[in-house]
């Protein structure tokens, strides 16, 4: 497989991040409840229950690598510049994946899609066309499992 020569804009880039180390943070079981007054108490749930990041997020360790998004192309699914994506290589691609993929020797994130029975790269961004990739060099390397997205504080 193999895409036309994408300009940089045209793609959401990503830079490797080494693996976290495991870490368990305090995970009180809050739900949100909508609609009701009033607020129930931290401390009632809270009993030592703590959550694991690198346990919630990554299934398959020794297949799973990090990504940093560069670009706006992936705005409409929700993935922005900054975001680290997380990356399972275990997982085969089907048509709705978000993947990273490397396309004509550029590393890319972008949704695959199946449109009249030929793949494409679709960007979640209007002013991206789908990128046929039936007659380009393209290598999947993995499907994005998770989103973290940072906000400004």
């Amino acid at each position: 497989m193999t895409v036309s020569a994408a300009q940089p804009s045209h793609a959401s880039l990503a830079r490797p991040h080494p693996a976290p180390e495991p870490c368990a943070l305090p995970h009180p079981h809050i739900t949100g409840r909508a609609g009701i007054s009033g607020f129930p108490s931290p401390a009632e749930d809270y009993a030592g229950r703590t959550l694991d990041l690198n346990e919630r997020l990554i299934k398959r360790p020794a297949a799973t690598f990090f990504m940093t998004v560069a670009g706006d192309s992936m705005e409409g699914f929700g993935i922005y510049e900054d975001d680290t994506l997380v990356v399972d290589r275990s997982i085969d691609a089907r048509p709705g994946h978000i993947v990273v993929a490397l396309v004509e020797g550029e590393v890319v994130v972008k949704r695959y899609e199946l449109i009249g029975q030929r793949p494409y790269l679709s960007s979640g961004n209007a002013l991206y066309p789908p990128v046929a990739i039936f007659d380009l060099e393209c290598q999947v390397w993995g499907v994005v499992r998770s989103v973290i997205h940072e906000y400004a504080v």
